[in-house]
């Protein structure tokens, strides 16, 4: 169906993108629209490239690959950025799919190869946070196997607060 591979630095234009439709159709509704409108997948795919080239080798790009050759879903995950979390917690930073993509399967081939990923460096558990009213989002993670921990925290979408809650898995298992 798809295949699974790192991130290059050629692939931050397809990734910009996607991380934009995807806030786009993910968000409508529970952002304010003027956040969703002013998102620039040109100064997104430059600040992609900049990262890749600094090299940061905890952080882990994946994306996934149709039989055609277009990339058409992204995954982040790294060291997870909480304070009050283990060391041995990973964090899934971010998924997202061409939105014509979601239902597929790619969602969850690409969770899957980023709880791989974290089971092989060593993670013991990975954790994320998502939109409190993102039920799409949060139905796709309790199917993978994540649960909320109780964890609450606020993001400031241009003034807007946007309450989020923070999902773990514990112990990390294939989704």
């Amino acid at each position: 169906m798809v295949r699974i591979r790192e991130m290059t630095e050629a692939d931050a234009d397809a990734v910009a993108e996607i991380r934009v439709r995807g806030w786009r159709t993910a968000y409508t509704g529970l952002l304010p629209g003027g956040h969703l409108d002013a998102l620039d997948a040109a100064e997104d795919a430059a600040r992609r490239r900049e990262r890749l080239a600094a090299g940061d080798a905890r952080v882990a790009d994946l994306v996934a690959e149709s039989a055609e050759g277009d990339v058409v879903g992204w995954v982040c995950f790294g060291p997870c950025r909480d304070a009050d979390q283990q060391a041995d917690t990973a964090e899934l930073y971010a998924l997202y799919l061409r939105p014509e993509r979601i239902g597929t399967g790619v969602g969850r081939s690409l969770c899957a190869a980023a709880v791989e990923g974290t089971r092989k460096r060593g993670y013991a558990r990975m954790s994320l946070w998502v939109v409190r009213d993102n039920a799409r989002a949060r139905r796709f993670y309790e199917r993978a196997g994540f649960a909320p921990d109780g964890a609450e925290d606020v993001y400031d979408a241009d003034g807007t607060p946007v309450p989020e809650v923070r999902y773990v898995l514990d112990p990390l298992r294939t989704p």
